[in-house]
């Protein structure tokens, strides 16, 4: 059965087509898995014991030309899966109506450009920033990580070997998501027959995936990237947060 709870105390949150798609887990063994609306992520956030979420939350501005989590995450991962973090738009650049516009803002505001796959997740983004901006308790709980990250950090520091798309990759990943959470695999076959591919890609499945079982193992106490976060012009950490063993 795929659990439809309102919350559970460590949350994993991806982005998908369908709104964000949101795998919760409990210290004991109940789970939920679901897509929740764009308008319910700060209630469901608000239940948790702790949260992570792809999605930047600390956005660089004026004179920062790139963040300096971003910039470690790639080196950590390697020129395989480094490419998998893109380059966050400053907050300015977030209103633009259109692509050039946001490039030429961003731009004058940080020195650089921004890639199309940054554009296209840019609605996302300025709807978490204003959640993060607007909520304050929801700060120390909804924290920025990043799943390529955390499976590296799950893997002893090595990046996955092959592409997250690919089955391969998906194997890879689920094959070592089962040794910290062993009921993985069901949350993922339950998924997929509730859910249709235009709705959550696979790959949105399993990154939901490993950053719940990474806020689960954290419980809210993590490792940072960099070890010290500096804050944004909201004061919001620039940082990407994962699990240790």
């Amino acid at each position: 059965m795929l659990l439809r709870k309102a919350g559970s105390s460590y949350l994993g949150i991806d982005g998908c087509p369908g709104g964000w798609f949101c795998v919760g887990l409990d210290a004991d063994a109940s789970w939920s898995a679901s897509v929740i609306a764009t308008d319910a992520l700060a209630s469901v956030a608000a239940t948790a014991t702790a949260a992570l979420i792809d999605i930047p939350i600390g956005l660089p501005d004026k004179d920062v030309e790139e963040r300096l989590c971003d910039r470690e995450a790639r080196s950590k991962l390697g020129r395989g899966r480094g490419s998998s973090v893109f380059p966050v738009p400053a907050r300015a650049s977030l209103q633009a109506s259109d692509f050039a516009e946001s490039l030429a803002i961003n731009r004058r505001r940080t020195g650089r450009g921004i890639s199309k796959q940054s554009w296209l997740i840019a609605p996302k983004i300025r709807v978490v920033d204003e959640l993060m901006q607007a909520n304050s308790r929801l700060r120390g709980v909804l924290r920025e990580s990043h799943p390529e990250v955390c499976f590296w950090a799950l893997n002893g520091a090595k990046a996955m070997r092959h592409n997250k798309k690919t089955a391969e990759g998906r194997d890879e990943r689920m094959m070592l998501l089962r040794k910290f959470y062993p009921m993985s695999h069901i949350i993922f076959e339950k998924a997929t027959s509730r859910y249709r591919r235009s709705e959550v890609a696979r790959d949105d499945i399993v990154d939901a995936l490993v950053l719940a079982v990474s806020a689960r193992l954290g419980a809210g106490r993590y490792e940072s990237l960099p070890v010290v976060a500096p804050q944004d012009a909201a004061g919001l950490p620039m940082e990407m947060v994962f699990h240790a063993p």
